[in-house]
């Protein structure tokens, strides 16, 4: 029932809440006014990162909520991310910076699927916690990860894992408890690893590339450069009835093209690049032979002319009213103040270029994020808008600023090789699998960052023979025999290296051992002591001994029959050509003599009067024959045998022998 109670978020959506640890009694109102000015204070501490952030779909806002449904008043908001995941993990990001500035306040933060930042850390979460256990336990507190302990013999301190806590109980324990909750250090480093390379990471996930556009277009992205977002998207996303609007290019006219840098983050430019596009005849767009040097540059402004234009034939004309200056706001000079207090202007002098460009950007950010509107306008109005507002536009001078442009980034990063993804995915299981540490010169290339690709892979290329020597067949089969040997719960199987609690007190040595009898061994080893476990301690009674020992003998007589069961088994199946499909041992008498682990694998009835004896079954060669017949028929895509020995640490070369 709590399950379907539970608001379902939207898809693509991250909903993040900052809730206020109250340490004295307020009233409504006050708690309001405090949380208002909170808004305020936070979008300043981070507004130095997000004005230079360019955001697929929503920007991050903050809103007061106030009580509702047994959620206490807070400050939150959501975030539609789109196509780029980037965006939501810079909105933990952000919010893991504003809980670590503003100690009084604790984060969630929850997609579709629920906790995700649980996801990151899955191979160490304990036992208890699930998807149905997590509501209201996972939360950002002074810049760390705290998870909502179970009560324990050790530490009393905690929420059953039976009861889903309220938040008020959650940021209550959290405030009083925070050093109980603190997640483990293997959790937290996993977020912080996905979190790792921010505020760089901002700029380097950014793209600038020479594109031909209208000249009204270079004047709109000059000012507004986060525009670019929506225009790639209505391009991306267009339809027949869009594209009737492109047929004649009203706004945008195809003739006032110039060449500029514009600055997209890495999704959008990949999104336009990627897009086969022939624009209509009608539009007075056209593109010069594929092997003109700025052919790319051309059709990149192409597209993201006929996206700006999509925006643009959706709105109505803005009103002629011009729009009160932002100094009117009331909130505007405490919101400057927040800025100054922050080091928002790096000590530039009031007046200088470089200030009033840095406060021309703070008043954009200041009227989408901050300002309170009645009605918001769309993407497309707010093109309409700067178009509108400004002067007529100097051709020449856009023309003259050509020659001065700084040089396009390299797109190199959107060709992925073979190599490139196996490190890749290298990089994601390293940290997990302790099964293939015979190659660690594969798992150090491993951990090289992606964006790196290019240096890799010349690296790659040099060290190809090595990194073939170091696979092993061996390891293979080891692996398989780890991963049978391994303990499963009810919910599925484990991997070898899974560093969870055992959710059952079983000895792994001795279910190997007893694994050992039921699949047939030499007679030492079925009259080895697991069977008649003698009575060391000496103080059980006669009752419990009598007790053993009939288990005991129960035991033996099942062993012994389905040892006999087995040996009637291999008779019947002689008689058929079964057995041509597996790979035999070659064994003789001096294996026998010897104990050699071939000799002991034999079948059981070796000392029969039978004209034709058993061979036994070579059991490592056939699982390696087997899987690696099993990757061929994959060609190189996913299939169990590939998803195995992933999931294994494993990792095989490519199928080099075509036949």
């Amino acid at each position: 029932m709590d399950n379907l109670q539970r608001r379902t978020i939207q898809e693509d959506v991250v909903q993040y809440k900052l809730f206020w640890i109250q340490t004295d009694s307020s009233t409504s109102q006050q708690t309001e006014e405090h949380l208002t000015h909170l808004v305020e204070e936070v979008l300043a501490k981070v507004a130095s990162l997000l004005i230079q952030y360019i955001w697929q779909h929503q920007s991050f806002n903050l809103k007061y909520h106030p009580e509702k449904a047994g959620v206490p008043a807070h400050i939150g908001g959501s975030t539609q991310f789109g196509d780029n995941v980037e965006d939501e993990w810079f909105v933990v990001y952000l919010l893991q910076q504003i809980t670590e500035a503003f100690p009084e306040l604790i984060a969630k933060v929850e997609d579709n699927d629920g906790e995700f930042l649980l996801i990151e850390a899955a191979d160490y979460l304990p036992k208890w916690l699930s998807p149905d256990t997590s509501e209201n336990r996972v939360f950002l507190y002074r810049g760390e990860l705290h998870i909502l302990p179970c009560p324990s013999k050790s530490s009393p301190v905690g929420v059953s894992k039976d009861v889903v806590p309220s938040v008020e109980q959650a940021t209550s324990m959290l405030s009083t408890h925070s050093g109980a909750s603190l997640a483990s250090p293997k959790i937290r480093s996993a977020l912080k690893k996905r979190l790792e390379g921010y505020p760089e990471k901002i700029k380097a996930d950014l793209h600038h590339a020479h594109c031909f556009i209208p000249s009204a277009i270079a004047m709109v992205l000059s000012q507004r450069p986060d525009l670019v977002a929506p225009a790639v998207s209505a391009f991306y996303l267009r339809d027949p009835v869009d594209l009737q609007a492109c047929r004649s290019f009203k706004t945008f006219p195809p003739d006032t093209r110039v060449l500029t840098s514009v600055t997209f983050t890495r999704c959008l430019y990949a999104q336009l690049q990627q897009q086969q596009f022939t624009p209509d005849r009608r539009s007075g767009f056209t593109l010069p032979p594929h092997t003109h040097p700025q052919y790319k540059s051309h059709e990149l402004g192409m597209k993201l002319a006929h996206g700006f234009e999509i925006l643009c034939c959706k709105c109505r004309l803005p009103s002629s009213e011009p729009d009160a200056p932002v100094s009117c706001n009331p909130q505007w000079k405490g919101f400057v103040d927040s800025l100054k207090a922050n080091g928002y202007f790096r000590e530039e002098l009031e007046g200088s270029a470089h200030y009033r460009e840095l406060a021309r950007s703070a008043e954009n950010f200041f009227k989408q994020s901050v300002a309170s509107k009645s009605s918001a306008l769309s993407p497309g109005e707010e093109v309409l808008q700067l178009l509108h507002s400004c002067g007529p536009i100097n051709l020449e001078e856009l023309k003259k600023q050509e020659a001065q442009l700084p040089q396009e980034d390299s797109d190199s990063w959107l060709d992925i090789t073979n190599q490139d993804l196996e490190r890749m995915l290298q990089e994601r299981s390293v940290g997990r699998a302790d099964v293939g540490s015979q190659h660690s010169s594969s798992t150090k290339r491993g951990t090289q960052n992606v964006g790196g690709a290019e240096e890799g892979r010349k690296e790659a290329e040099d060290d190809q023979d090595e990194e073939e020597a170091g696979y092993s067949l061996v390891a293979v089969s080891q692996g398989m025999k780890n991963f049978l040997n391994a303990m499963s719960s009810h919910e599925g199987a484990e991997l070898p290296w899974s560093s969870s609690t055992e959710p059952f007190s079983l000895e792994p040595d001795s279910m190997a051992k007893a694994l050992d009898r039921l699949l047939g061994s030499n007679e030492e080893e079925l009259d080895s002591d697991d069977l008649d476990d003698d009575d060391e301690d000496g103080e059980e009674g006669d009752e419990e001994e009598e007790l053993e020992g009939h288990a005991d003998m129960n035991g033996t007589e099942t062993l012994d029959g389905l040892r006999k069961y087995m040996d009637e088994m291999d008779q019947e199946l002689m008689s058929t050509n079964i057995g041509q499909s597996f790979n035999l041992t070659k064994y003789n008498k001096v294996d026998l003599d010897t104990g050699s682990p071939h000799s002991s694998a034999s079948l059981h009835g070796g000392e029969r009067g039978e004209e034709e004896e058993i061979q036994p079954l070579d059991v490592d060669l056939n699982l390696v024959t087997n899987l690696l017949e099993s990757l061929s028929c994959q060609s190189g895509l996913a299939g169990p045998a590939s998803n195995l020995l992933q999931s294994l640490g494993i990792h095989l070369p490519p199928n080099s022998d075509p036949s």
